[in-house]
């Protein structure tokens, strides 16, 4: 299994795409709105757009499709999706990326300039 350094950083609409889909299983068009959500609105995915790196996900194996019998509202079988195990390591790899980053800003903005110097080193 690839080490989660090797896969980082996520664009934006990917971290929320993997996001979206942490809870479990989810649709596209849900999938499409809690992207919309969770970036409170920063990140707006056509449909397009959105299948589009779904399709990129699940040829990197980071997510799995799962088809619904059930016919969807236009008549049509709806596709679900989960992340993988390979899907989550990239995800909590990027949340650990983003913690340290932010750790980095606020240790420099609380006047901790030793936080950041690469001179400095700890144990």
């Amino acid at each position: 299994m690839s080490d989660s350094i090797d896969l980082q950083p996520l664009t934006e609409s990917t971290y929320f795409i993997l996001l979206a889909l942490a809870p479990g299983v989810n649709h596209g068009y849900a999938i499409m709105k809690d992207v919309g959500q969770l970036s409170q609105g920063r990140v707006a995915l056509s449909t397009g757009t959105l299948y589009g790196a779904l399709k990129r996900l699940l040829e990197q194996g980071w997510i799995e499709r799962l088809d619904d019998p059930a016919e969807g509202e236009n008549g049509r079988e709806r596709k679900f999706y989960r992340l993988t195990q390979l899907g989550q390591t990239a995800l909590d790899g990027e949340i650990v990326r983003l913690n340290g980053l932010l750790s980095a800003a606020g240790s420099r903005l609380a006047g901790n300039p030793a936080a950041l110097d690469p001179h400095t080193r700890s144990g």
